[in-house]
């Protein structure tokens, strides 16, 4: 079986495939003092409800967080006995190599996610991910990542806002009733929540203004449903994108020689 790991700049993410669907997926923030052994402690009673410890044959890696690599490293040498794929790396490959400015390095979760979203959707393709970093992902036509833009995430700027006015609390993001707010509280969901809507959607203009020919978008990461409540831009909501490229990242290594 495959275990399948996501490391973001807030959650790493544990999945265990087994061929045909995935058997379980956990959740744990990102560290990277975490060592090893304490991630096979957390790891292996998790493991257990799902009875594949014993199981697990190969691993691969994707990491926004170059320390933690070392330490998932160790973990699957010393615990499962197999070396793991790290996407980014030259020796893992790629179905179609990125096509980006010479010496540009891209995120291996924005390379995840572009073969992810080619397998599912085909190529002229805008992949939203949703996470620390709002992410804008362009796929051409044969599956190549060509390029992108970053924003910053919605939590992140709920955090920059509530850390740099005293007067604003911490608030959630949730899809306000209406779009005047009426309280402090009101107000600050409204403008994150809105004005998000609105960047997505002029960030997609433009990138679509630049292209030439259709585009579908796609939207993932934990807060693409929240957001897809409030426009119609989204061609499909892919909640297990990253691990789905993952899965497929292997594959084509098992079978390329």
């Amino acid at each position: 079986m495959l275990l399948a790991i996501d490391c973001g700049n807030t959650n790493t993410v544990f999945s265990i495939w087994n061929g045909t669907r995935f058997l379980a997926t956990w959740r744990i923030a990102t560290d990277h003092t975490r060592t090893a052994d304490e991630y096979f402690v957390w790891l292996s009673s998790l493991l257990a409800l799902t009875k594949t410890e014993a199981q697990i044959s190969e691993a691969i890696i994707s990491s926004t967080v170059p320390r933690v690599v070392f330490n998932l490293r160790v973990l699957c040498d010393r615990y499962f006995g197999c070396r793991p794929l790290v996407v980014g790396k030259p020796e893992c490959r790629l179905p179609v190599a990125p096509r980006v400015d010479q010496g540009t390095t891209v995120g291996p979760d924005r390379l995840v996610n572009t073969v992810a979203g080619y397998d599912r959707h085909g190529g002229n393709l805008i992949v939203v991910d949703f996470g620390t970093a709002t992410t804008f992902d362009v796929v051409d036509h044969d599956g190549a990542y060509v390029g992108g833009v970053i924003a910053p995430g919605v939590n992140l700027s709920l955090e920059a806002l509530h850390m740099a006015a005293a007067a604003l609390p911490h608030v959630d993001v949730t899809k306000p009733a209406k779009a005047i707010g009426t309280n402090t509280v009101a107000c600050m969901q409204s403008g994150v929540y809105w004005g998000y809507i609105g960047l997505i959607e002029g960030i997609t203009r433009e990138v679509r203004r630049e292209w030439a020919g259709p585009m579908k978008v796609i939207a993932t990461g934990g807060l693409a449903s929240l957001f897809a409540q409030g426009t119609d831009l989204f061609h499909a909501i892919e909640d297990d994108l990253t691990m789905h490229g993952l899965v497929l990242i292997n594959d084509y290594n098992k079978e390329t020689p």
